[in-house]
């Protein structure tokens, strides 16, 4: 018994490559993935919700390592609540950021599956690289932004004094601890901005390196600015990693010139007033042979005229 087989079409990536898809086709398309990446963070939100009050926990655990954080009555870390649905609204909050991360490879990879096919093969394998190393480093900015928090609260209630209650708002500390994590992660992303320049060409590593002292001063600068604590620790901390991930960036760009040659090109030692060498020692181009005219067109016989019968009827009919 024969079996036909079925040929396999072009997938929708491939249509989308290669601009055979139509502008209905991009709608709908968009459409389904955002229906998918919607129910993924909806799924991812329920999770959230479940795991509210261990992370509002875990984000109190700054506070509550400090002796000042302790009720001398009941011996607890206790916030206080200002509005009657103050902490439903801030679990909700929680769980939506929970739910964001959670289901953030299912709505990542539906932006990334809509936008690839507009990519070339190597900026796909640069977008590829770039986000493996987004995900560790926005990691380690939260972690420091938690270290930061813990000693910036210590040295906030040391200054206040035995003879002032300090009793935080629970609402406002948790916006706290969390903007402050937003905060140190993006700014972790700076050193994969240095890469995307060297990578696409815009800048080489020597002219990163030679942008250290701005670098420098606008990593303190910012540092000074999206700190919230007062104390210099976490602002020079913050500077101090900017400062250490942007050379690292800039040893990775030496490398990437390296491996493509950058710098050794003919014109790489001149300055950009400076006129190249031009030189003149081509051979000299010699007298072509000569071209006869050409014999005239003959006119083109007469065209018979149709028989006619066969005028009723023309190309359409």
């Amino acid at each position: 018994m024969a079996f036909a087989l079925r040929k396999r079409g072009p997938t929708t990536f491939e249509r989308a490559a290669d601009g055979s898809m139509t502008l209905i086709e991009h709608v709908r398309e968009l459409r389904n993935r955002l229906f998918k990446a919607s129910l993924a963070i909806l799924v991812g939100f329920g999770f959230g919700i479940w795991l509210a009050k261990p992370v509002r926990l875990l984000l109190s655990q700054p506070y509550c390592d400090l002796p000042a954080s302790i009720d001398p009555l009941s011996g607890k870390c206790k916030f206080v609540q200002l509005g009657v649905a103050d902490v439903f609204l801030l679990n909700l909050k929680i769980g939506l950021w929970v739910g964001l991360i959670i289901a953030a490879p299912v709505w990542l990879y539906q932006l990334w599956a809509f936008i690839a096919p507009g990519l070339h093969r190597h900026e796909r394998r640069y977008a590829y690289v770039f986000t493996a190393l987004a995900a560790p480093l926005f990691a380690a900015g939260a972690f420091l932004a938690f270290f930061v928090t813990t000693k910036g609260l210590e040295f906030l209630l040391d200054v206040s004094g035995d003879d002032i209650a300090t009793n935080l708002e629970v609402t406002r500390y948790i916006s706290f601890v969390t903007n402050l994590i937003l905060l140190f992660g993006v700014a972790f992303e700076f050193p994969l901005i240095v890469l995307m320049l060297n990578f696409v060409g815009i800048a080489s590593a020597k002219k990163l390196l030679s942008w250290w002292r701005v670098a420098v001063f606008v990593f303190f600068a910012f540092s000074a600015v999206v700190t919230p604590t007062p104390d210099p620790f976490g602002m020079t901390a913050l500077a101090i990693c900017l400062c250490a991930l942007y050379f690292a960036a800039v040893g990775v760009a030496f490398l990437n010139d390296r491996r493509k040659g950058r710098g050794k090109e003919v014109y790489a030692g001149l300055d950009d007033d400076e006129v190249s060498p031009l030189e003149f020692d081509a051979p000299p181009v010699e007298a072509g042979a000569r071209v006869d005219a050409t014999a005239p067109i003959p006119a083109p016989a007469p065209v018979t005229a149709p028989a006619p019968i066969d005028r009723r009827y023309d190309d359409m009919t």
